[in-house]
């Protein structure tokens, strides 16, 4: 096939989880012969310069700079009829992106025009209709809110929270398929409208990287990796840090904890102590999470799959986790993860684990498995495929 693929961000640096899809996709289905130009909004000088870790997997790549959306054009779409899908260029928030596509459509004949991101690139519907759509928002950004406005409750968050709403309400319809990572993601924008044509389709993990190593396990360090550029991972490592380990430490007393990952801000880096080591991005992250006795993962806040958890299970980790953390992952309470929605659960199910290194050994087992039969990219490419060919006979 030929593909149209138009993204909300380059498929590179891939700690960055977002990068995940286009990415990986893109690479699965270069290699069974489908042809992908590439447009994407990007934000860095640096997304410039690593075109060249992807270039090959695609025909055509062009970056374009990523608009500034005001507040009040988001709420003048709302408001204003008839302005909610542009229907020129100069009604766009980006007639750059907006007239490249145009070029490229009326220069090859696409089977499939593929959108991935909602607020940014449900605008081009008009553009592209006559051709079979598939978007794909990742996740819903109205449960993310929603979440998180229980951490935080204010008449602001109300307004952005009913704005998302309507958004999510509207901007999916005249699309042939929309795609998301999880049930509970699914769910959400189906309640707010029920004619959506929607299907769940989950992240996947690179079983020949994240693969269990033979390294022998510290068994008594936790382990917690994140991009900590993403809000929910910042609250997740200080509500760890202040309110769980000390309850772990207290039974456990040789505890420690590695918060690894991207970029963590300075209040994420002021939990360093003599327990705790913050390491900021490693060159490979493999080492770190093999020598853990077990992954813990603390969510409170977010939306979608986590990618965090796919890559410990595909390592043979055992896993301590709150509910959220496990959103579209078929895993079986007490089997693949041990959960806990308070600090006290969470502190106690840790503990358990730590003193039970056959029972983690066990359970790393069932989760590797579960992940290489179920989370493959290849599945994942499979299932893109079914529905490429679905819109494209539709």
């Amino acid at each position: 096939m030929k593909l149209l693929l138009i993204s909300r961000c380059p498929p590179y640096p891939l700690h960055l989880g977002d990068r995940l899809i286009p990415y990986h996709l893109a690479r699965q289905l270069s290699e069974r012969g489908d042809e992908i130009d590439l447009l994407a909004y990007f934000n860095e000088q640096s997304d410039q310069r690593q075109i060249g870790y992807y270039a090959r997997y695609f025909r055509a790549v062009h970056l374009i700079r990523e608009p500034r959306r005001s507040q009040r054009s988001y709420l003048s779409r709302l408001f204003l009829p008839g302005t909610f899908f542009p229907r020129t260029s100069a009604s766009a928030w980006s007639a750059e992106m907006w007239d490249r596509i145009r070029t490229m459509m009326a220069t090859t004949r696409y089977d499939v025009v593929h959108l991935f991101g909602g607020i940014q690139v449900y605008e081009f519907r008009t553009l592209v209709k006559k051709l079979p759509t598939i978007i794909v928002p990742y996740e819903s950004y109205s449960l993310y809110l929603q979440r998180a406005m229980q951490q935080e409750d204010s008449f602001a968050a109300r307004l952005q929270l009913w704005a998302a709403r309507e958004y999510e309400r509207r901007m999916f319809s005249g699309f042939g398929r929309v795609v998301v990572l999880s049930e509970v993601d699914a769910q959400q924008m189906i309640d707010l409208d029920p004619k959506l044509p929607l299907r769940v389709i989950p992240n996947g993990v690179d079983l020949s990287y994240f693969v269990p190593q033979p390294e022998p396990e510290d068994s008594q360090t936790l382990i917690f990796f994140a991009n900590f550029e993403y809000a929910p991972n910042i609250d997740a490592a200080h509500w760890l840090v202040r309110e769980i380990l000390p309850l772990i430490s207290a039974q456990v007393p040789t505890v420690q904890l590695q918060l690894v990952g991207n970029n963590p801000p300075a209040d994420v880096r002021l939990l360093e102590n003599d327990q705790v080591k913050v390491t900021g991005r490693v060159p490979d992250l493999r080492p770190y999470i093999a020598s853990a006795a077990l992954f813990i993962s603390p969510l409170r806040l977010g939306a979608g799959i986590k990618n965090k958890m796919l890559e410990a299970m595909a390592m043979g980790k055992a896993i301590v986790a709150t509910p959220l953390s496990a959103d579209g992952i078929e895993v079986v309470a007490d089997e693949n993860v041990l959960f806990g929605n308070t600090a006290e659960q969470l502190a106690q199910q840790a503990i358990t684990l730590l003193r039970n290194p056959a029972r983690r050994k066990e359970m790393g087992i069932v989760n590797h498995a579960l992940i290489a039969d179920r989370y493959s990219w290849e599945r994942v490419a499979d299932d893109y495929e079914k529905l490429y060919r679905e819109v494209l006979n539709a």
